[in-house]
């Protein structure tokens, strides 16, 4: 196949920009990775009169998205304008006009990956994802084809670079969740309704399309327990701090003998972990293998670039695809599926910070309390509060089930000598 293979855009923001201008600029590099030229055919926009900072032949843009998915000109559709319902519509009539399809839409994928990818699978067409989790780090072709015969048990990391960026610089400059997140908004990290990242949803996506791929069992949106940090203070990260920990927003799958748990949620690690130092906007994710061991995947979660670079690699892989005449032949379904562990099989250790009544007894009270829920301490540290006659106890537990925990916690709110239970997160990477 010597021919030029023709790519259409649907969407030409951020990340499409970045594909077009790394078609462009890379276009010898390309040629010789897949043995033709790549040219863009179509570009679907909302205003073909708006200005833009990459440079583009008028007479591409379109404002119709037939224009795009129906071009006999076109190869292979680029979907990187996100939203769900309309852009799922649009892609099930590409792939049943024989497109191939590459996205960078987590949102779509966590939600109707599935019925997608057996479309494709059925038109005998690609459709592939490598954008839509951790922008320009490789985690998806790591799992399916790097550790692909291996049995991943765990992966652990941080995939969403805004909430990154602000734990970060609260971490480290001392600063108000409120006041890094304005800034956040103004240098571009986040959006101007910024709830789908801090409250963890960008991240619980992500971590659903990672599990279904890493343990081969399909894993809904659903199975993910999210906590989001819009509630993380200035003192949560002080005390974990002394304590010798660094705060991140972790996403966790986890198998043991077939039964999974999956969350995203504020995680305290030992400062020493390797994902205590992945700073602002940038994501890692470990990757716990049977056979391999422990690996890392570290870069940039998000940009232009980064993120084009991984929706480029599979544009190069579907190009690789069409000459070997294998398209459509790599989704694979589900070869289990998905059983969710029960809150006596989820274990952890956790941090808890409460204000209690300073008088002699209060801190015999608590103990007791632990005790009978069979909770012990790990790390533990009292402070008086200034001007009340109050204290603030900050603990580390052991590990505990995730059962009793609650239970202690319902029973702590309405001890006596507690005023406050003022946070709680998860511990990992200790013991």
């Amino acid at each position: 196949m010597d021919r030029a293979v023709g790519v259409g855009l649907l969407g030409f923001g951020t990340v499409g920009g970045g594909v077009v201008e790394i078609i462009e600029r890379h276009q010898q590099e390309l040629q010789h990775k897949v043995g033709c030229p790549v040219e863009v055919k179509k570009v679907l926009v909302r205003d073909k009169k708006k200005d833009r900072s990459i440079v583009i032949d008028e007479h591409l843009l379109t404002e119709q998205a037939d224009e795009v998915i129906s071009s006999p000109d076109v190869d292979i559709v680029m979907e990187v304008m996100g939203g769900i319902e309309e852009t799922k519509k649009l892609l099930i009539k590409a792939l049943n006009n024989k497109k191939h399809i590459v996205t960078a839409n987590k949102d779509l994928m966590a939600l109707h990956g599935a019925e997608l990818l057996q479309l494709a699978s059925d038109k005998g067409c690609d459709l592939f994802y490598e954008a839509s989790v951790a922008g320009g780090i490789p985690i998806l072709k790591g799992l399916s084809d790097g550790l692909s015969a291996d049995r991943i048990t765990k992966m652990m990391g941080i995939v969403n670079g805004t909430t990154n960026y602000i734990l970060t610089k609260m971490s480290h400059e001392g600063r108000s969740y409120d006041e890094v997140l304005q800034q956040a908004q103004e240098l571009g990290f986040a959006e101007s309704d910024p709830t789908a990242d801090v409250e963890g949803l960008d991240a619980a996506r992500k971590m659903a399309i990672l599990a279904t791929l890493g343990f081969s069992s399909k894993v809904e949106l659903d199975d993910v327990s999210v906590k989001g940090i819009s509630n993380v203070s200035d003192a949560d990260l002080y005390y974990s701090h002394q304590l010798g920990y660094t705060m991140k927003l972790i996403g966790l799958a986890k198998r043991d003998e077939g039964r999974i748990e999956i969350s995203v949620q504020p995680t305290l690690l030992p400062h020493q972990h390797p994902l205590s130092s992945v700073h602002n906007e940038y994501n890692a994710v470990y990757v716990y293998g049977e056979a391999v061991g422990e690996t890392m995947f570290y870069g940039p979660g998000a940009g232009a670039l980064p993120t084009a670079t991984a929706a480029m690699s599979d544009l190069v892989q579907v190009i690789r695809n069409m000459r070997l005449g294998v398209n459509g032949k790599s989704v694979q379904g589900p070869l289990t599926k998905s059983v969710l562990k029960d809150d006596q099989e989820i274990e952890s250790q956790y941090f808890i910070r409460l204000k209690v009544v300073d008088r002699a007894g209060t801190f015999s009270t608590i103990t007791s309390l632990f005790a009978e829920y069979e909770v012990s301490f790990e790390k533990l540290l009292q402070l008086p509060v200034d001007g009340e006659a109050a204290a603030e106890v900050i603990i580390i537990t052991h590990k505990t089930n995730k059962a009793n925990y609650q239970l202690l916690m319902n029973t702590l709110e309405e001890l006596a000598v507690v005023h406050s239970v003022e946070s709680s997160y998860r511990v990992e990477g200790g013991q």
